[in-house]
C-alpha cells in the first residue's frame, strides 16, 4: 500500500507575508511610472503621485521587513532574502526623502531610486516565491 503525503514547504511565505510583498511591488511600480510621467511632462501632480506611492510601498515593505526579521530568526528564510528586503526598505526611505523635496529637485534622482527600489522589491518577491512549485512530489 502506498501512502501519499502532502509536504508543506517550510520556505513558503505565510499568508500575510505574501500579501505584504505582493502589495509593495505594484506601489513601487506605480511610483516608477509616475516618476517617468513627471520626467516627460513636468506636471507637478505626477511627482505628488510618486511621493504617495513610495510612502504606501514603504508601509507594506516595512511590515514585510518585520516578517523577514522574524523568519530569519526562526530559520525559515535565507540571509539573502532579508538583505534584499532591508536594502529595498533603506533605498525606499531615501527615495521618500528625495520625493519630499521640491518637485523640480526630484529629477533625475527620484526616477533612478524608484527604478532601483522596484528592482530590489521584485528580487525580494521573486526570492520569497522561487522555491514554490505546483504539483511537486515529495
Amino acid at each position: 500500500m502506498s501512502v501519499t503525503m502532502d509536504r508543506i514547504n517550510a520556505h513558503a511565505p505565510g499568508r500575510w507575508h505574501a500579501f505584504l510583498l505582493a502589495a509593495a511591488f505594484p506601489l513601487f511600480l506605480g511610483a516608477l511610472l509616475s516618476d517617468h510621467a513627471y520626467s516627460t511632462s513636468y506636471e507637478l501632480q505626477w511627482s505628488n503621485f510618486a511621493s504617495w506611492l513610495v510612502a504606501g510601498g514603504m508601509v507594506f515593505l516595512g511590515l514585510a521587513l518585520l516578517f523577514a526579521i522574524v523568519d530569519l530568526i526562526r530559520g525559515k528564510r535565507s540571509l539573502l532574502y532579508f538583505v534584499l528586503v532591508l536594502t529595498g526598505f533603506v533605498l525606499g526611505f531615501i527615495n521618500a526623502l528625495v520625493h519630499a523635496r521640491d518637485a523640480y529637485a526630484v529629477m533625475p534622482t527620484g526616477l533612478v531610486l524608484s527604478l532601483l527600489g522596484l528592482m530590489l522589491v521584485g528580487a525580494a518577491t521573486w526570492s520569497a516565491f522561487a522555491g514554490l512549485r505546483s504539483g511537486e512530489q515529495p
